[in-house]
């Protein structure tokens, strides 16, 4: 199981992100551009302490990211609040990866057709959106509960 963040914009979120998959032993992938300072020495100097615990994969593009998961033949998971499919009604693999995009603006087009699923957090109507470390904290336990835990490096 692996955690992608899709140009992240807000530095707390991605560092509580970058916590959970440290915490739980799963990759994490950035997909650059960030909306902030995303070197190791600009965490570090806000104070993530988890830092040296987590393994964090580094894309310049989402071309970079494209070419690094299409000739694994990983599965692209996509949170999404469009899509039309419950977190809680799909099933998980282990070597799935897990995207969550920016806070601003979710992915783009091009990111959406490349999705091999695009899944949602069911919520009250009205209610624009969960935050991400928040969805990713829900994602990644329930894909977590329905793979045993088992990780895929």
């Amino acid at each position: 199981m692996r955690i992608a963040l899709y140009e992240p914009d807000i530095p707390q979120n991605t560092g509580t992100i970058l916590r959970l998959a440290a915490c739980l032993g799963v990759k994490a992938h950035i997909v650059e551009p960030t909306g902030f300072p995303s070197s190791d020495r600009a965490f570090r100097r806000a104070g993530m302490d988890y830092l040296d615990q987590v393994s964090i994969v580094r894309h310049s593009s989402w071309q970079a990211f494209e070419a690094w998961r299409r000739p694994k033949g990983l599965r692209l998971i996509l949170f999404t609040t469009s899509a039309a499919v419950s977190y809680l009604d799909h099933g998980y693999r282990p070597d799935d990866v897990l995207m969550f995009g920016r806070e601003s603006a979710g992915v783009p087009d091009a990111v959406h057709a490349a999705a091999d699923v695009r899944l949602l957090v069911p919520m009250r109507p009205g209610l624009r959106s969960i935050n991400v470390a928040m969805v990713a904290a829900m994602a990644l336990g329930e894909a977590m509960r329905q793979t045993n835990g088992l990780r895929n490096e």
